[in-house]
Formats: structure tokens, sequence, C-alpha cells
């Protein structure tokens, strides 16, 4: 991609509304360091705007408090996306969730191909749960309505 994208574009926007397999890269609040994680409740409300879930015991909340930029790390199509963008907290607690998440909203500041020169992805990273697959798909099904709500 050489010009500078500042929304996803329309291929990843579509790949964002159903769960999907993300890094979340953060700066780590007590050691300075880059971190990453892997999530799934993450989807794209509209082209400028991912919404996540967080559970609110992850150290991902005090890094995010202590700075807002992140880096989402998309896996779409033949290519890797590299997204920036400020998180803000949408809901302190998702409401008829079992668990405490807290919910944010990362505004999308910029949008670029990380994948490098002269390679395309032939296949996107799949993933297994590992526990009750019925309790996966229903709690699934609640923080995902829920963020819809926030």
């Amino acid at each position: 991609m050489s010009k500078e994208m500042t929304a996803l574009p329309d291929s990843l926007y579509a790949r964002m509304q159903s769960e999907t397999f993300v890094l979340l890269h953060t700066i780590d609040a007590e050691s300075g360091v880059p971190t990453s994680s892997a999530i799934s409740w993450v989807y794209a409300p509209s082209p400028d705007k991912l919404r996540l879930a967080i559970d609110q015991r992850s150290r991902l909340i005090a890094n995010i408090r202590n700075n807002p930029a992140v880096t989402l790390t998309i896996f779409g199509g033949d290519t890797v996306y590299a997204v920036y963008g400020k998180a803000e907290v949408v809901a302190d607690a998702l409401a008829e969730v079992p668990f405490k998440l807290t919910c944010y909203d990362i505004h999308v500041e910029q949008v670029r191909d990380a994948m490098f020169y002269g390679a395309r992805l032939t296949a996107l990273p799949e993933y297994d749960k590992t526990y009750d697959k019925r309790a996966a798909a229903k709690l699934d099904g609640q923080v995902f309505a829920a963020m819809k709500k926030a």
C-alpha cells in the first residue's frame, strides 16, 4: 500500500465484523517496554474505530491507562495490517457479562500494510478455544452483544 490510510480499508472493515484473532500491542506500565497480547473480543463499529473488551484483571488495563497509544496487528486477506490509534474507555464494566470487562474504543489514526516486501499470507491464523465449546460460544455472544450496546 503506497498511500497513507486513516481508516480500515473495506475488506479489513468487513473482516472485523466478526470474531477475529488480533495482536494488541501496548507499552507496559511498569517496565516501559512494548508488550503483545492475543485478543479476540474486538470488532469495528465503523471504518475509523475498533472496539475491544479486556478482562479487568489483565495488565493491559494499567498499560492503556498509563499510555493510551496502541497498535493492533490484524491478519487480513493476503497481508498483515498495523493499525495505530488511541484507546478510550467506553464502559468500565460491560453489562450482562458474567465478569468485569472494560470496553475500549480505538480511534484509528493510521493503517499500514506491515507485510514484508515480496511476500503475502497464504493462510490466516486459526485458533481453537480449549475450554467448554458451549460455554465459550455463550460468553462470546454475551461479550459481543454488550460491546455493541456500549
